[in-house]
């Protein structure tokens, strides 16, 4: 453990998010998720698939620089258990390499720029099961990291994540997930003939190799919901998250050992066809120019269709643009096999 380093932010892109209905609701879905998607959110809730699932999700970040790709497929296995499978990439292409621009005598040579990509992907394997007691499920992920950046550095990274779910008599939903629950070990492999062409590039920087390994600390997230019906055709559910990362950064409620943000999501439902999704997260205390500090937040907003077993999402989040968050426009697909049947 000397010999690794702990980062505050390791393997960023796996805490994006998946799924525009989630979005939309700020990711406050840990205590309610339901469907393939459940794989990245809680795998506990899987166990409510009936058919096999697949989901798609696109989005895009900086002005269309970086693309965030998503792909999942679940199917129970037998009425107390479900597996799936998800993938995630997220990757900026035909970025310009100038390092060379300049030759040993000093002349620029517009022939010697070359391009090179950069992207990550984590591969989630995820099993749910029933518990012997009524309402209660568990899940666990095994997730794969493969980080590359050209022909400079890749890394390879493995770890575990681990949910439960449980549904009351009376309706309420709660939920509790555990990401990168072993800490997830990240191993980084950097070409040092790439790494000496680089080297002298900027004076001053990249003067002596990185860390070769990095450990990704665990992060929790606790969740309650409530589905209230009106007049049978319409719908209310109201759900709550609270996160917790073990680091000190600016979320709202921080200290040395830990920071919490809290996340509140709603999403209005009329016949089971049409949904109405808002949302408010990412509270974060973000330094001033002057040294003052400001509270900012991320709303965020969704709408969704479904019809039968298929269901078309929309999110656009952080509407006005209330943070430094990542914002854009998120689609997304569910399939459920169901309708071929």
């Amino acid at each position: 453990m000397s010999g690794q380093t702990t980062r505050k932010y390791s393997n960023e892109f796996m805490n994006i998010g998946v799924d525009a209905a989630a979005l939309g609701m700020s990711n406050a879905v840990t205590s309610h998720t339901r469907n393939v998607n459940s794989g990245y959110w809680n795998p506990a809730g899987l166990v409510n698939i009936e058919d096999n699932q697949l989901a798609l999700m696109h989005s895009s970040y900086f002005a269309n620089i970086a693309n965030y790709n998503y792909i999942a497929y679940a199917m129970p296995i037998d009425d107390r258990s479900a597996v799936a499978i998800s993938v995630i990439r997220f990757g900026v292409d035909d970025i310009l390499d100038t390092t060379q621009l300049i030759d040993d005598q000093g002349i620029i040579n517009y022939d010697r720029i070359n391009t090179f990509s950069t992207a990550d992907y984590g591969v989630t394997l995820s099993y749910a099961r029933k518990l012997p007691i009524d309402g209660l499920n568990y899940g666990i992920n095994a997730k794969v990291i493969r980080r590359v950046i050209g022909d400079f550095a890749t890394a390879w990274g493995f770890g575990f994540d681990a949910g439960i779910q449980f549904e009351s008599k009376n309706d309420w939903k709660f939920g509790f997930m555990a990401r990168d629950i072993t800490t997830t070990y990240n191993s980084w492999a950097i070409d040092e003939e790439q790494f000496e062409k680089i080297s002298g590039a900027i004076d001053g920087q990249n003067q002596t190799l990185p860390e070769k390994s990095e450990l990704t600390l665990p992060k929790l997230e606790l969740g309650v919901s409530k589905l209230w019906i009106f007049h049978y055709d319409y719908t209310l559910l109201a759900a709550f998250n609270l996160n917790a990362r073990f680091a000190e950064t600016n979320d709202v409620i921080s200290t040395s050992f830990a920071s919490f943000a809290p996340a509140l999501g709603f999403e209005f439902g009329y016949t089971d066809i049409v949904f109405l999704r808002a949302g408010v997260g990412n509270f974060q205390n973000e330094l001033q120019i002057d040294n003052s500090e400001n509270l900012t937040f991320q709303p965020n907003f969704g709408v969704g269709f479904k019809y039968k077993g298929i269901e078309i999402d929309y999110a656009f989040t952080d509407i006005g643009d209330q943070s430094a968050a990542l914002y854009s426009n998120v689609f997304s697909v569910k399939l459920d096999f169901s309708i071929f049947r």
